[in-house]
């Protein structure tokens, strides 16, 4: 349980610092609590996409992972960030990702910030 927490904090971390840094990766609130409370419900359901859906996809495109020595893992994770965005909209959460190529450069800051936070941060398997 403590290791679900650590890495929620992590991913919400880190998708702040992705909404900080792009313009187009936006969370809307009232008031910082909201967001706060939103960016942890987003890391929820992005910790559950890519927990349940990345191990498909990365299964199904292996071939790939292979030809590209690994880069197609770029897009991998825009796509999950998308899929995030998408679910996000339909639990009605303000967070949203407009386009593409800024889910890449979102996927990638998200991916070297919770690497980071996850070096730094206890894993909880005391």
């Amino acid at each position: 349980m403590k290791n679900f927490v650590v890495k929620t904090i992590a991913n919400a971390a880190a998708l702040a610092i992705a909404v900080w840094v792009l313009d187009k990766i936006t969370l809307t609130g009232d008031s910082t609590w909201k967001k706060v409370g939103t960016l942890l419900l987003v890391a929820v359901v992005f910790g559950l996409v890519n927990f349940l859906v990345k191990p498909v996809v990365k299964l199904l495109t292996f071939p790939l992972f292979i030809l590209t020595l690994g880069l197609i893992t770029l897009v991998v994770n825009a796509l999950m960030l998308l899929l995030t965005s998408w679910l996000a909209d339909k639990l009605d959460l303000s967070f949203h990702v407009d386009g593409f190529w800024t889910a890449v450069l979102g996927g990638l800051i998200i991916s070297i910030v919770s690497w980071a936070l996850n070096v730094v941060l206890p894993d909880g398997k005391d």
